[in-house]
């Protein structure tokens, strides 16, 4: 049994490190790809509601995690309120989310770090950084949560450095140039990158089998890493935008290639990128990207580590390792998966993968949430979500309409998303066949 048991060591405050440290980077980098689909008002307003999302989607989240503290967070949740099928496909979805967000944060690793280091390859930072994360959460999740906690504070710190320098330049009209370009439908094609700016603080939940007090901490951390990162959010986009407009954190200049490293374009319209504080501050914003890097990669392998244990996937994945009780095999293996996403080189479509993964937990963990309230009012639950049904309802709305619009402006990576989940699903489905007879 001890091979298949995770140990107890995370407080609220690592909590509230691991949330808001998985999110970060999407203030980092992603978020300005959103522009050049809706402009400023575009990305703003698709952003308005996805914070509305994620605000009640948070609390109700809360709940179950509270209620069921295990490492499969979303599949738990959805197994025990709905049956094996819609567990599977919200675990499934899950899985594609935590294991295909690393690799887009990857490559902004390796497109800050090839600013300060023209000379290598970007794709080899990324997998370097792929390799060196791993080890760190193969030893140990109080290493890897508290080395999590250092880089999360400092990309914290980093990001109000970044306001600090830049508000001063804010200009209302640069908000104001070309904030449509596309029209109103641009709002609907920005949904993902809004989503961006918040992917993966459900993250926490896949963690609470490892807190102290699972009841109390996840509460305190999930409640204050989500209120830190609305602050951050609306802090980081107008001080960005404000500079020099949206095409400018865009577009590097002379190039009509979409940019992996928006902060420090706008930080370029400030300061020389000669000067000392550019150049410190490029390397400080590199942490941030490593945070939620090194946070998605710890989440990503409980969320396969469960899979693995409860026999939706091999059980080899649902093995911890003896000496340093965490989740080995899983790790390894989705690092294989991620270096292979690297080499395709398209960061947007790999973000929106990731992003429909998400907006289907969302969906199903909401449909769970209220299938457990309705058929198990008598479960113990330290924490209730407030308003409710108000709160799980606007969560649950909100992500069937992004849903939905992400598949009509993103058909063909929608199909490729199906084909993930459907063909997976097909696998399960063969396998418990199998095991019946």
């Amino acid at each position: 049994m001890a091979d298949t048991q995770l140990k107890r060591t995370l407080s609220p405050f690592m909590l509230w490190g691991l949330g808001v440290g998985y999110v970060i980077s999407g203030m980092y980098f992603g978020w300005n790809l959103g522009l050049a689909e809706g402009g400023t008002y575009g990305l703003a307003i698709a952003t308005f509601f996805i914070i509305i999302m994620y605000v009640t989607f948070t609390f109700s989240y809360t709940e179950l995690a509270c209620a069921i503290p295990k490492a499969g967070g979303a599949f738990d949740y959805a197994e025990k309120g709905l049956g094996s099928k819609l567990g599977f496909i919200a675990g499934m979805a899950q899985n594609i989310e935590f294991i295909f967000a690393p690799p887009a944060i990857a490559m902004a690793i390796g497109a800050y770090l090839n600013l300060l280091y023209p000379s290598v390859n970007v794709i080899t930072f990324a997998v370097v950084a792929y390799v060196l994360f791993t080890l760190i959460n193969i030893l140990g999740v109080k290493l890897a949560a508290s080395f999590e906690l250092v880089i999360t504070i400092l990309a914290v710190i980093e990001l109000l450095i970044f306001a600090t320098v830049t508000l001063p330049e804010f200009e209302l009209s640069n908000l104001q140039s070309n904030p449509l370009p596309n029209g109103f439908q641009g709002v609907f094609a920005a949904i993902p990158f809004a989503i961006w700016f918040f992917l993966a603080i459900e993250g926490v939940a896949n963690v609470a089998e490892e807190a102290i007090n699972p009841q109390r901490s996840v509460l305190i951390g999930f409640g204050s890493a989500i209120l830190t990162l609305v602050v951050l959010c609306i802090l980081t986009f107008f001080s960005s935008v404000g500079v020099a407009g949206w095409e400018a954190v865009v577009y590097p200049e002379g190039s009509t290639d979409a940019s992996d490293s928006p902060l420090p374009l706008a930080i370029s319209y400030v300061m020389g990128e000669g000067h000392v504080l550019y150049k410190m501050l490029v390397g400080i914003g590199l942490l941030g990207l490593i945070a939620s890097f090194h946070g998605i990669i710890l989440a990503a392998g409980r969320s396969t580590f469960e899979f693995g244990r409860i026999g939706n996937a091999p059980k080899m994945l649902g093995k911890a390792n003896g000496k340093f009780q965490t989740p080995m095999n899983a790790l390894l293996v989705n690092m294989a998966i991620g270096i292979l996403a690297l080499f395709t080189g398209k960061t947007g479509e790999i973000i929106t993968i990731a992003c429909f993964g998400a907006l289907t937990l969302y969906i199903v963990s909401m449909i769970a949430f209220f299938a457990l309230r309705k058929n198990e009012p008598d479960m113990d639950r330290p924490f209730k979500v407030p308003a409710y049904p108000l709160f799980p309802a606007l969560a649950l709305i909100i992500a069937s309409i992004a849903l939905v619009a992400m598949f009509i402006y993103n058909l063909k990576l929608g199909s490729v998303y199906l084909g993930i989940l459907g063909g997976s699903y097909g696998l399960w489905w063969l396998m418990k066949r199998n095991d019946q007879d």
